[in-house]
């Protein structure tokens, strides 16, 4: 629709805690106009509804902040959505990283979904469209009173939904360490007719591995019941749009926010967008766990009892990758040509998986 169209019974909505309700006409009436609920608190093992509306509409925007931006608190904080009335939720994540950033942590950036403009604040501009109902609550799991949370809920009300009209999904997943020579589950399972709207991903390298390079997992998408995945890349920093390493960008659809060598930690997005990913009957998203570095290396780091199986060697010469997986295993790298070996790897990872399903839960 066009800036200047208006659509016929579309009302707009805030809620806020000055306005939690979201009726038309009743907000800021405390303090006699004068900002007088601008934040409230959330006290241990509280969950507090901040959306609670009937009929059909969208959700446009939503914007938070909370005066306790640790990785803990980012962590155990929990955002969850409810759709058409329905008593299990569509979204469930913790709040740092539902809003695009990953590891619990806040830089600022901008991307087409997420943004945070100074690195102080959660803005989400994901259409989260409703045929019924919609519910949002924000629970803390923690053992510390969070003083100030803050929020705002943007909605379009008597919005007239197509058939096609897909519910938003969000759910997220670490494993602190992964399974060795397992792939990393972004999306387990899901069933129905949808899309894989994308991920944020977060990557903890563990110190055993003295700094190689932990990023050379394909993304892999299933979509149906295929033994093998119908969609596969090539590398982590390749599914990001980047190549030979992954440094810090933040772009309109992929980004790696940080990456810090320092403290072994990267997190990284990509969002589907102008590249959909439609899926019927069902659909499973995983990243394998591959790392790399020279074949030297690699050996010092078994020696030395760090977790590890050798997956490739890239020797640089014509016909020069080995599939060392095809070989009798274990394979001894002593016997083998020297290059850039690839090897399954054990670190911390967590990912938030963003879909659109045809059921609301």
């Amino acid at each position: 629709m066009e800036l200047f169209e208006k659509p016929c019974g579309v009302e707009t909505r805030w809620a806020s805690f000055e306005n939690p309700t979201a009726e038309r006409g009743a907000g800021g009436q405390e303090n006699r106009g004068a900002k007088g609920h601008a934040f409230d608190s959330l006290e241990p093992g509280e969950t507090k509804t901040l959306l609670e509306v009937t009929g059909s509409g969208t959700i446009t925007r939503v914007w938070m902040t909370v005066s306790d931006r640790s990785p803990e608190m980012l962590r155990a904080v929990r955002l969850e959505m409810f759709w058409d009335g329905e008593a299990t939720p569509a979204v469930s994540v913790p709040l740092g990283d539902f809003f695009g950033i990953g590891l619990g942590r806040t830089v600022a950036f901008e991307c087409a979904l997420f943004s945070s403009p100074e690195g102080r604040s959660f803005n989400a501009f994901v259409p989260m469209p409703f045929r019924s109902a919609a519910r949002v609550t924000i629970t803390n799991t923690s053992k510390t009173r969070l003083s100030h949370l803050f929020y705002d809920i943007d909605l379009l009300l008597g919005v007239t939904h197509t058939a096609e009209m897909l519910y938003f999904h969000a759910q997220f997943r670490q494993e602190s360490p992964n399974v060795l020579g397992e792939d990393f589950v972004i999306l387990p399972k899901v069933s129905g007719n949808g899309r894989f709207l994308g991920c944020n991903l977060g990557v903890i390298a563990d110190e055993r591995y003295e700094g190689a390079w932990w990023g050379e997992g394909e993304v892999k998408v299933w979509i149906g019941d295929e033994p093998f995945p119908t969609l596969c890349g090539t590398g982590t920093e390749d599914y990001i749009g980047t190549g030979w390493g992954q440094g810090a960008y933040a772009q309109r659809t992929q980004g790696c926010p940080i990456a810090e060598s320092s403290n072994r930690q990267w997190a990284f997005y990509r969002y589907h967008v102008d590249d959909p990913i439609y899926f019927d009957g069902s659909c499973r998203v995983a990243i394998q766990t591959i790392g790399g570095t020279e074949k030297a290396k690699v050996m010092g780091l078994q020696t030395n009892g760090t977790p590890l199986i050798p997956v490739s060697i890239d020797t640089g010469q014509l016909e020069g990758f080995l599939k060392l997986m095809e070989l009798p295993q274990p394979v001894a790298l002593a016997d083998q040509p020297n290059g850039w070996c690839n090897f399954w790897r054990q670190d911390d990872w967590s990912a938030t998986a963003y879909y659109y399903l045809d059921s609301p839960t």
